[in-house]
């Protein structure tokens, strides 16, 4: 371990940890909600481990509740986490040399606010064994902060009153994480679409609606990028 690699784990550490605050309350919602929808504790520990992403597990536990077929589940899983395959491209080029090992371990660890807090900074770098200290180490602290947030709700899923509507911090947290990348016309016309199409969508069976939501936004993203591009070179 060099110093380089200290250097930017430090450095990540501290960029992150106001952030992680954050998702300590969204953890243990998700947590209670796994413990809700009927899941054990020992499967909604297992999910938390294993999913390993916050929307996705919020996502499908309606579908679980309501004995969605398999496929269903998967693909609203897969369509919920389509963003980390712009986000994994845009951060390949941050990890271009590293082992199997470490990409894998990364893309395990992805999840929004590291990319949000981190791609930039990860992109100028020239140092590999800096930018790899500065992924891991708040990388491996969201994890932490996950786990044992999503631990507690599972175990204090009776403890909670029922009447504290915790489900708006999972709103709030996402609302932080989201603003910060709407920097572009494109993703602000992806977001005012996508949010829009699954609110007013939501009566549609199999609650169908987000992922109809989830596609306009996608669709409108890419138009709007088209038209500013197009005009772009028409000047």
């Amino acid at each position: 371990m060099n110093e380089s690699f200290k250097r930017g784990a430090r450095e990540g550490f501290r960029l992150m940890l106001p952030m992680s605050v954050g998702l300590l309350p969204w953890a243990i919602v998700t947590g209670v909600a796994m413990r809700s929808t009927g899941l054990s504790a020992v499967e909604s520990l297992g999910m938390n481990l294993i999913v390993y992403a916050g929307t996705a597990q919020l996502g499908t536990l309606p579908l679980i509740a309501a004995g969605a077929p398999l496929w269903l589940i998967f693909v609203t899983a897969l369509v919920l986490n389509l963003r980390f395959v712009i986000f994994s491209a845009a951060l390949a080029p941050a990890f271009h040399g590293a082992s199997w090992s470490q990409r894998v371990l990364s893309g395990y660890l992805l999840v929004d606010v590291l990319f949000v807090l981190c791609a930039d900074r990860l992109q100028r770098s020239d140092d590999p064994h800096w930018r790899w200290g500065f992924y891991i180490a708040p990388a491996a602290l969201c994890w932490s902060v996950w786990q044992l947030g999503g631990l507690a709700g599972v175990l204090g899923a009776e403890v909670f009153p029922k009447d504290w509507s915790l489900e708006f911090m999972t709103t709030i947290a996402l609302m932080v994480m989201l603003v910060p990348m709407v920097r572009q016309r494109a993703m602000l016309v992806a977001a005012l679409v996508g949010g829009l199409g699954a609110v007013l969508l939501r009566g549609l069976p199999l609650r169908l609606g987000v992922i109809a939501g989830v596609a306009l936004g996608i669709a409108a993203g890419f138009l709007a990028e088209h038209w500013t591009e197009k005009r772009r070179r028409a000047w």
